[in-house]
């Protein structure tokens, strides 16, 4: 989950790393009041998580009050790369720049590792950097079991070849910027610019945080950090009744236990749509070892409020869940979603396989549904259900 800038900013401060003062706010006469709290001056900054912000026009100094109004009323509703401008964050002025530095943590997930990188050539993109000049972006790993102590942040300062008088400044960010990273669970953090101002304090002026999904279960107040005007409704519904869900462009519905076998449908479905109009997967969906009614009922009422999903096919492999267990759940799945009141019209092929199958496939043939057609290969059944998503 990647956070919105002034989500950043409130994290760092929160574990000690120095940043300026700065609220957010979403009305242009709110800018009037937060830019008086500031002294009178502010820095008006567009809240997208995207960059080249600046560029934009998506950040604009404001001199008095009255400014930061205009300003805001121009940011707010700006359309920034695709993403609309609904929040600023109005921030204190940082001091004369004397110099900007670039410094992150990472998950390196090649090396199965952690990753620090730090470089003197902070301020701009630093993919350009990391291209162009190489030798300026440091990349130093840390262990895991050890993190970033005192000892391990000169070493990333001295790697990057910081300057002598902020090289312990530096240092002191590295180490509350690992705690940062470490007690939120995070993906990535990252200051750039972190600057050295005229009075060679050593501050984050912007950064970049984003968040591990699979950590909420012990991080309860990230749920508030969460973008719910911008996220898809059905993938928002999805979440709350636990589901793995995915939105795609596409008019198959899928629905299938295990993330290995979703994927493998997903490409058999793309494949077979190839010859129905050129029809596509709607979705990833993947309901795990549970296949009861209500499980599926869940999974049905996501997938058939896509408006665009003209079919949908249900494919499962038994393992620890039996393939008569899923067939009995797809069968009061849509009795309790006709009891329910939901409006369930659009065909279902299943295709069973593994524990139970014969079982399971049997229990199919003997409720008859109409909705329901069963097809025992994958490849015959994905073909069918693009064919009928084609109609």
């Amino acid at each position: 989950m990647d956070l919105f800038e002034y989500q950043a900013r409130d994290l760092f401060a929160k574990h000690g790393v120095p940043v300026l003062a700065g609220e957010v706010i979403d009305t242009p006469e709110a800018a009037r009041e937060a830019t008086e709290r500031l002294g009178g001056k502010s820095v008006v900054k567009a809240q997208v998580k995207v960059g080249g912000r600046g560029k934009a026009g998506g950040v604009k100094l404001a001199a008095t009050p009255d400014e930061a109004v205009a300003r805001a009323t121009d940011i707010l509703g700006m359309d920034i790369k695709g993403h609309t401008v609904h929040k600023v964050m109005i921030a204190e002025t940082a001091p004369e720049i004397a110099e900007e530095y670039y410094v992150s943590y990472l998950l390196d997930r090649t090396n199965r590792t952690f990753l620090a990188m730090a470089s003197v050539a902070g301020g701009m993109d630093i993919e350009e950097v990391a291209e162009k000049t190489p030798e300026k972006l440091a990349k130093i790993p840390v262990d895991a079991n050890e993190g970033v102590s005192k000892e391990k942040a000169a070493e990333i300062v001295a790697a990057a070849k910081f300057p002598a008088e902020v090289a312990d400044q530096v240092a002191d960010v590295l180490v509350t910027l690992w705690k940062t990273f470490i007690a939120e669970d995070a993906l990535l953090v990252e200051v750039n610019p972190l600057a050295k101002v005229a009075s060679g304090d050593v501050l984050a002026l912007d950064g970049k945080v984003s968040l591990d999904e699979n950590a909420e279960f012990r991080q309860p107040d990230h749920e508030a950090l969460e973008d719910k005007d911008a996220a898809n409704p059905l993938e928002a519904a999805a979440k709350a009744k636990g589901l793995n869900y995915v939105k795609l462009d596409g008019q198959v519905g899928i629905i299938g236990n295990g993330a290995g076998l979703v994927m493998s449908t997903l490409d058999v479905v793309a494949y077979a749509g190839e010859k129905h109009n050129n029809v596509k997967p709607a979705n990833f969906l993947d309901i795990g070892g549970g296949a009861s009614a209500e499980v599926m009922a869940n999974g049905l009422e996501i997938i058939l409020g896509d408006p665009d999903v003209k079919s949908v096919f249900v494919n499962v492999f038994g393992g620890i869940t039996a393939c008569d267990e899923v067939a009995n759940g797809i069968v009061q799945a849509l009795e309790l979603l006709k009891s329910k009141g939901e409006d369930v019209t659009k065909p279902l092929v299943v295709r069973l396989d593994g524990n139970n199958a014969e079982l399971g496939r049997e229990i199919l043939s003997k409720a008859n549904h109409p909705l329901v057609q069963r097809v025992d290969t994958m490849d015959g059944a994905a073909d069918k259900a693009a064919e009928l998503a084609a109609k």
